[in-house]
Formats: C-alpha cells, sequence, structure tokens
C-alpha cells in the first residue's frame, strides 16, 4: 500500500502541474482527492491493516493529502490572480476619454405652475390642505351638497360628472371645492388655506378643455373678511405671478357656493383677434371664479354666518401656464412629448 500510495502522489503532482487553467486544476482534484478517487479509497482499507501498519501507512497518507491539497491551493491561486488580471485588462476604462451624455429630465410646466402658484399663496399667508380633506375620489355631500349646489342642478348631471356604477352617490370631484367642506367641518376659524389638485368632468377634448385638469382651491374663512380681502389676494397673486403689466377685469358671475360670486379674466398672451382658438376672439380668459362663501355654506359645515365671512376662490392650472408660457392647445400638457416638455 505504502509503494501505491507513492505513485498515486507522483501522477497527481504530474498532472498539478500540467494543469493549465483553473478548470483543468479541477478536474485534477477531483481524480485524486474527492470521495470516489483512488486516494480516497486507500483511506478506506485502513481498517485491515494490522496494528503495526496503521500509524505507518495513516501518516503517509496524511502527509501526501496534505500535500497535494496545498500544491493545489497554490496553482489555484496562481491561476486566480492570472484571470483577474486578464479581466481587469479587457476591461480597463480609459478615464481621460469624454463621459457619455445622459440627459436629465424636466420638471414637468404643470408640475412648476403648481409649485409657483403655492409659493405664492404661502406668501400671502395661505397653508396647503391636510392630504386626508381632499380626496379625488368623493362622495355627493362634500362636491356638491355643502357647497349650496342643488340636486337639479346641471352640474350634476352624468353629462358633467363621472359617477360610481356601483355606488351611485360616489363621484370623481368635479372641483377642487370638496377640500372646502371638509377643512371647514374639520376646523375653526380662521381657516386660511388652498388646495391644488387633480379633477374630473366628463368633457370633449379640445384646445381648451380635458376630461381631467388641474385646480387650485383656496380658502378664508375668518371676523369681518370682504369682498375687498378678496380683490386685494387676488390681484397681488396675478401680479407676482404675471407680473404687473398683465391688464385683468373682474366680471360679476355665478356659483353656488359663493355670493356675490366674480370671475376674474387675463389679457390673452396669444390673441390674433377673431380666429384666436384660445380666448374665441374675445380678447380675455377667464383663469378662475370666486366670490364669498355662501352663508348657507357656512351655516352647513357648522360655521355660524352672523360671526364670520369668508372669501373662496379656484383656478385652473393649465389655463394660467398657457397663458404664462403662451401655449396654445392644452392637450400638449399630458402628451408627454419630450420636444414639448424639455422647453421647460
Amino acid at each position: 500500500m505504502e509503494n501505491k500510495i507513492k505513485e498515486i502522489r507522483q501522477n497527481a503532482i504530474l498532472k498539478i502541474e500540467q494543469a493549465t487553467d483553473l478548470k483543468s486544476l479541477e478536474a485534477v482534484k477531483n481524480e485524486f482527492l474527492s470521495r470516489n478517487s483512488e486516494f480516497n479509497n486507500l483511506k478506506k482499507g485502513m481498517k485491515d491493516l494490522s496494528p503495526e501498519q496503521k500509524p505507518v501507512i495513516g501518516a503517509l497518507l496524511n502527509k501526501v493529502s496534505s500535500e497535494l491539497n496545498s500544491l493545489i491551493e497554490e496553482k489555484n491561486e496562481i491561476f486566480y490572480k492570472k484571470e483577474l488580471n486578464e479581466k481587469l485588462l479587457s476591461e480597463k476604462i480609459d478615464i481621460t476619454l469624454d463621459g457619455d451624455y445622459i440627459p436629465m429630465g424636466h420638471v414637468h410646466p404643470l408640475t412648476k405652475t403648481i409649485d409657483e402658484i403655492v409659493e405664492i399663496f404661502n406668501l400671502l399667508g395661505f397653508s396647503l390642505i391636510r392630504p386626508e380633506f381632499s380626496p379625488e375620489v368623493e362622495m355627493e355631500k362634500y362636491n356638491f351638497d355643502l357647497l349650496n349646489v342643488p340636486k337639479e342642478h346641471p352640474a350634476r348631471d352624468v353629462q358633467d360628472t363621472f359617477y360610481c356604477e356601483d355606488m351611485p352617490n360616489v363621484v370623481l370631484r368635479s372641483q377642487t371645492s370638496n377640500a372646502q367642506a371638509r377643512q371647514m367641518m374639520n376646523s375653526k376659524p380662521p381657516i386660511k388655506i388652498i388646495s391644488p389638485g387633480r379633477v374630473y368632468r366628463n368633457e370633449n377634448v379640445s384646445a381648451r378643455k380635458n376630461n381631467l385638469f388641474h385646480q387650485i382651491e383656496g380658502l378664508y374663512v375668518d371676523k369681518n373678511v370682504t369682498m375687498a380681502h378678496l380683490k386685494g389676494v387676488l390681484n397681488e397673486f396675478i401680479r407676482l405671478y404675471f407680473g404687473s403689466s398683465r391688464p385683468t377685469r373682474f366680471r360679476s358671475s355665478f356659483f353656488p357656493f359663493t355670493e356675490p360670486s366674480v370671475e376674474i379674466d387675463v389679457q390673452c398672451i396669444m390673441c390674433k383677434g377673431e380666429g384666436c382658438s384660445i380666448c374665441s376672439g374675445t380678447g380675455w380668459l377667464e383663469i378662475l371664479g370666486a366670490g364669498m362663501v355662501d352663508p348657507n355654506v357656512l351655516n352647513d359645515v357648522g360655521i355660524d354666518s352672523t360671526v364670520y365671512s369668508g372669501f373662496a376662490f379656484g383656478m385652473g392650472i393649465e389655463r394660467l401656464a398657457m397663458l404664462k408660457y403662451a401655449i396654445d392647445d392644452i392637450r400638449l400638457f399630458f402628451n408627454n412629448d419630450i420636444r414639448f416638455l424639455k422647453q421647460f
């Protein structure tokens, strides 16, 4: 057995020296040191040796096993470093070369407009409403009833409002005014908040209208709030947003939740006379509706209208952006055309 062990050792050393890569080295290791190898079978035959032979043969087996493992480990380290160096050389990067240009994304013009409007109203003392007070999926109670919109009002028709088929009293909000009712029911005056967000109306899509658009709602309720406060706040907003050179006008109007009510127009920046698709040739474009909060609205949400008064306003984000950036089609905001978006 001793001669057989020495023979196996010599063959193994020869094949280790002849190995040219990690794969061939692994094959040598499996041939001579695996569980099914001839060398391992010799270890199993130790039980048949005499007591005098067992320590001699056992020591020799351990010595050869240790020697072969050491030789394989040394050769393995050599091959590993060689392959690693070859890989590093093949993947080396010339850091003096110019890098690839990766275009950065742009803030969407609607997001930019909302951020700018919110910043202006923050300066005027308004705070953002809590998100839970301004859900997009809303009950008729908050979208219509508490805003003094009667049951027979045309805005409540399915032609104008998106209703849920399974729950008829649930709608996609048609205005951010739902935030007014929720805020007033959950807090006490003074209240001075704004609420930006998406709204939905069953509109035919055109250059001026879309069935999804954005509004920002404002509400101020306190003692002795008057129409003068409303005009002062909105005039200051328009001055800060458009600049003092942009002409505006206030027109009397009607909204169920405000009395008296007004609409504010801004001179059309892209007006081409009678053929203008944005202002229909009038020279003016409505940007918001506003008015003094109707006493019925205050009383319905638990605020004493004999003590408190307030004003509210709502404006279309898309229209403000169209006027400021001379955009002639509201659909451009939703088409995801990079040629349009990268301008901002």
